[in-house]
């Protein structure tokens, strides 16, 4: 029974992480406080090591999230394959036949699609709550980029794979919404959300969600708890350092690696961005990735460290690689 026990405790200690150390966490809460923070939540072993807002309301009242949305609909895509409705890497005009007799469009798969390499323009205008019909306007949507090496971050082609999904489920008398709720929101305990739908129902897929941390924080807690989920979150060779929806810390491991701050990346046109050896803090863990939500939202996750964290702010920013600096603290390379 000693021996047992003793194996017993010794599993359960070896999957489990030393707790951030708590200077740490408090140099991390005072930076995200500092550039207008107004929710801070770090979550590690599945405990909850931080919790702070502004103020109490925070903590209740949903807050918008901005391109965390994306990650979600992703996820979609990846419940799909498995059960066989796609491929990720099935031509996208096999099921949108009107692309069919396009020379250049009927090559996009899936896959491109959901990583930004499929050459569409951004086509920014479909982010109006009040479009008319986004389905129409993202299916004529010029290729201004090179198929599967030009990397053009935007609402089209997200609005493209609804289009699809939409045909897929057709015959199962689904919507895209309801597969969401049923296959993604549904597991993370989270219900219905802010779809924003243009005047033919069609809901925006680039941003619109709106979550508490805590909320948010259960796709990182669901995105730990599945290996299988995480080894799918590919990159492409058009951007290593993004891919369904989360951005990744990959290159940190590379002496070539560059920090990159995102959000003032995305800001250039995107013949100007340059995302070559891209990481988000060379001192943070390689295996970090992260969802990245305009003016500041953000939600990291670090399979090796069992760690979860979500910040929330308005209209403003931190630098990621400064604030995680902060917290995985080591050695300048």
């Amino acid at each position: 029974m000693t021996r047992l026990l003793a194996f017993l405790s010794f599993f359960t200690h070896s999957h489990a992480v030393e707790p951030l150390p708590v200077e740490r966490i408090q140099a991390v809460a005072a930076y995200s406080a500092a550039h207008g923070g107004h929710a801070l939540l770090i979550e590690q072993n599945g405990r909850i090591l931080h919790e702070s807002y502004t103020n109490g309301h925070m903590k209740r009242e949903p807050h918008r999230i901005y391109s965390g949305t994306k990650a979600f609909w992703c996820l979609t895509a990846f419940a799909a394959e498995k059960e066989g409705l796609l491929d990720l890497d099935d031509r996208v005009s096999d099921t949108i036949t009107e692309w069919q007799d396009d020379k250049r469009r009927s090559k996009i798969t899936v896959r491109q699609l959901l990583d930004f390499s499929s050459g569409m323009e951004p086509l920014f205008g479909l982010h109006e709550n009040d479009y008319k019909d986004r389905t129409a306007s993202a299916m004529k949507a010029a290729l201004v980029g090179t198929t599967g090496k030009s990397f053009i971050y935007g609402p089209a082609a997200l609005q493209v794979y609804h289009e699809l999904l939409a045909r897929k489920l057709r015959e199962k008398k689904q919507t895209p919404v309801r597969y969401l709720e049923r296959k993604v929101l549904g597991p993370l305990d989270l219900g219905s959300q802010r779809y924003l739908p243009d005047h033919h129902g069609a809901p925006l897929l680039a941003a619109g969600f709106m979550q508490t941390a805590r909320q948010w924080s259960e796709l990182g807690g669901w995105v730990l708890k599945h290996d299988d989920i995480i080894s799918k979150i590919k990159s492409s060779d058009a951007n290593r350092a993004y891919g369904f929806g989360f951005w990744n810390n990959h290159a940190a491991e590379s002496k070539y690696a560059r920090e990159v701050d995102v959000e003032d990346m995305l800001d250039k046109k995107w013949p100007q961005q340059s995302w070559r050896n891209a990481c988000l803090c060379r001192s943070a863990p390689a295996d970090l990735i992260a969802c990245i939500g305009s003016y500041g939202q953000r939600l990291y996750i670090v399979p090796s460290q069992k760690l979860v964290i979500v910040r929330l702010a308005k209209d403003s920013k931190p630098n990621d690689a400064q604030m995680l600096r902060l917290l995985f603290a080591r050695d300048q390379r």
